[in-house]
């Protein structure tokens, strides 16, 4: 090598394939939840679980479509943030960056807590941060060491969720076939029924949504994808795929259960679900299936939220830039993204289930809404396709309809979700203020292409916004 030859620089890897992209995109929308906020659900929507997810999953497949859209025009990590920052401004991209990084940076805590809660229901006497270290440290280490790994073991720990919720639906057939619940899963009471509400169905969707983020995570592997088009047809297929077995399960878990009546605890549904259609053996299996999908959502969310930390430090300025985008050399992972990850990860030790997930929609709702913002600006009017009737729907229309949706699942956040998430928002903007020392200096914003290059897919489409 001459003197003048640099190193090559380090890149994420372009290892993964469609169906390990969707496998990760499930595997951080959890299957699994719709037994455990089945109940809290079914309450706040007289008993039409089913059509709470129908409303949640009909405003996300326009933010999906959207999503997808634009990630082949900046096939780069980083999600929302990269797509406000190259069609809009980069510092209003930092703004949508830090809100959806709230979200991003508190699920994989969130599943840590849950996992303690597993864990010291069986081991009530040991102290609680034993389990934290031991749990956050085994997802740090695979998310460290390799991404193929960790879409691998995802990949077995869904399955084996999916086989279960299946299991569940056939028993659950077997007790309507008794005449258990409505006797039937031909009735549309699920959907409708004399003194539903559509504000509380609204509101019940508010909740469901949460199942759905996953989808738009996806978009962080746009890097490490084997090529930049199995992106939005993961994300389609992620979508559509969870929300049918979302739908199927609540379908058939409200036929079985009408109404609360019987349930000691309303707050957590599935161990009980699964006792009353299966006896006690199956509700170990489900409930291990239910352990898988938190370790699942662990690996996926873990790894989502390190690949935007890591775009952001990409972006970045000075030795906190240069830090938080290393990559490994080996590894081809960004490896202290994710120790941080795993860090914050640890406040599980001391964090609640309801304080650290009431924040969680607030910037997921934020990004999706800028997103569908992002492709009426780019489309519309940065390439100026708003003259027929159908570039005025696919452009202008479909995206705001998307605005519109998310919009009004977001005003139905609860009080605490708003006010912390406020908070968080606030800070960010003191944050962006020092960044660009009082708005006199701009952010940079750079997609990394040499990845792209050499595997011969062409880049000049992408237009890169203030450099």
């Amino acid at each position: 090598m001459s003197a003048s030859t640099s190193p090559p620089k380090s890149h994420l890897s372009r290892s993964l394939g469609l169906w390990a992209i969707v496998g990760l995109g499930l595997g951080y929308m959890t299957p699994m939840t719709v037994f455990d906020t089945f109940g809290i659900v079914s309450g706040e929507t007289d008993g039409v679980v089913p059509l709470a997810y129908l409303v949640a999953l009909v405003a996300m497949v326009f933010t999906a479509i959207s999503y997808g859209r634009m990630t082949r025009v900046y096939p780069s990590a980083g999600s929302a943030y990269t797509y406000a920052s190259e069609t809009i401004h980069p510092n209003f991209g930092f703004v949508v960056g830090w809100s959806s990084l709230l979200d991003y940076l508190l699920l994989p805590m969130v599943n840590a807590v849950i996992a303690r809660i597993y864990f010291e229901s069986f081991f009530p006497s040991a102290p609680a941060w034993i389990f934290v270290v031991a749990y956050v440290a085994g997802i740090t280490a695979l998310n460290y060491l390799s991404m193929k790994g960790t879409s691998r073991v995802n990949g077995i720990l869904v399955v084996f969720q999916v086989v279960l919720i299946g299991a569940f639906l056939v028993l659950a057939s077997v007790a309507l076939s008794k005449g258990v619940g409505h006797g039937t899963i031909f009735t549309l009471d699920p959907l409708v029924h004399e003194g539903v509400q559509m504000q509380a169905v609204i509101a019940g969707a508010t909740v469901v949504c949460f199942s759905f983020i996953g989808f738009d995570a996806i978009t962080m592997y746009a890097e490490e994808a084997k090529s930049p088009d199995v992106v939005p047809r993961a994300i389609v297929l992620a979508l559509l795929i969870g929300g049918a077995i979302f739908f199927a399960a609540a379908w058939f878990s409200q036929s079985v259960f009408p109404t609360l009546d019987g349930f000691e605890i309303t707050d957590d549904t599935l161990p009980e679900m699964a006792l009353k259609v299966g006896g006690m053996l199956f509700k170990v299996f489900f409930v291990s299936a239910a352990l898988a999908a938190v370790v699942a959502s662990s690996l996926a969310s873990h790894a989502s939220v390190a690949r935007m930390i890591y775009v952001m430090g990409r972006n970045g300025k000075g030795r906190f830039g240069r830090f938080l985008s290393y990559i490994h050399p080996s590894f081809l992972t960004p490896t202290h993204a994710v120790l941080i990850v795993g860090v914050v990860s640890l406040l599980a030790v001391k964090f609640t289930l309801e304080f650290a997930s009431s924040m969680i929609n607030f910037g997921a709702l934020i990004a999706f809404t800028v997103v569908n913002l992002t492709i009426i600006v780019f489309f519309a009017f940065r390439l100026k396709r708003r003259h027929t009737p159908k570039e005025i729907f696919t452009n202008i229309v479909l995206p705001a309809i998307g605005m519109v949706l998310t919009g009004a699942l977001w005003v139905n956040l609860h009080f605490d979700a708003l006010l912390y998430g406020g908070i968080w928002l606030g800070i960010g903007i003191i944050v962006l203020v020092y960044l660009t020392k009082g708005f006199r200096e701009q952010l940079t914003m750079r997609i990394e292409e040499e990845t792209l290059a050499e595997e011969g897919t062409p880049v000049t489409h992408i237009k890169h916004g203030r450099e």
